[in-house]
């Protein structure tokens, strides 16, 4: 496994910049963008570019699994690791189908109020996924109920009847990058804001919409 990845990732001014990953650093990238994703409320950014390169890497060890020999235990070894990345990566991808069944109306909209410069939530299959969904959802809606009731109740508006994803929702995260002066909101309206600082390696438990922008940025992870 000597061979090296190159993803394109956004800089803190919107650009583009290129990263050369070895296969464990890409496949803990993958476990980085499963965790995140399992306890995010939302659909977070897109890692299409590590998933692409993933099913690469699995094809590349599934080849030099084929010229090993047969009854050595590293075979055996390597196997098991295929195995659980195999699962890393199917239900990475998993969890984001059933996040864009349930908030589908939410992330398109959010997609077509995107600006060029922001990355998109969406890779271009999730894309077309979600907007067949949307499209099948109105149709048996159309036909099961709505063309039965009166012409002033024949439509719905579906960003107000599903459920938005739950941003005050509050989430484990341990601080990979020390951050200072983060700005919490009040629980009641008997409390007031304040600021906290997040120290390298510590561990929280704190409302997500406070910290969405860290987890985008890599300066937390959520657990």
């Amino acid at each position: 496994m000597a061979e090296e990845w190159d993803l394109q990732e956004q800089d803190s001014d919107a650009g583009s910049v290129e990263v050369v990953l070895t296969p464990a650093e890409l496949i803990e990238r993958l476990e980085q963008a499963w965790m995140n994703e399992k306890f995010a409320p939302e659909l977070l950014e897109s890692k299409s570019e590590i998933v692409e390169c993933v099913m690469e890497q699995l094809e590349h060890m599934e080849e030099n699994l084929r010229r090993a020999k047969s009854g050595d235990l590293k075979v055996s070894i390597h196997r098991m690791e295929m195995e659980r990345i195999r699962y890393v990566l199917s239900s990475y991808l998993r969890c984001r189908l059933l996040k864009i069944e349930k908030f589908f109306p939410h992330i398109l909209e959010k997609e077509k109020m995107r600006s060029v410069e922001e990355p998109s939530s969406l890779s271009p299959e999730e894309f077309v996924f979600a907007k067949e969904y949307m499209d099948h959802t109105e149709t048996h809606l159309k036909n099961a109920a709505l063309k039965h009731m009166p012409p002033n109740l024949q439509k719905v508006d579906l960003l107000r009847a599903v459920p938005k994803p739950d941003l005050d929702s509050y989430v484990f995260l341990r601080v990979k990058e020390r951050q200072e002066n983060i700005l919490v909101e009040p629980e009641t309206d008997e409390q007031r804001d304040y600021v906290i600082d997040l120290e390298e390696g510590s561990q929280h438990l704190i409302r997500y919409k406070t910290i969405a922008p860290l987890v985008a940025s890599g300066a937390v992870q959520l657990i």
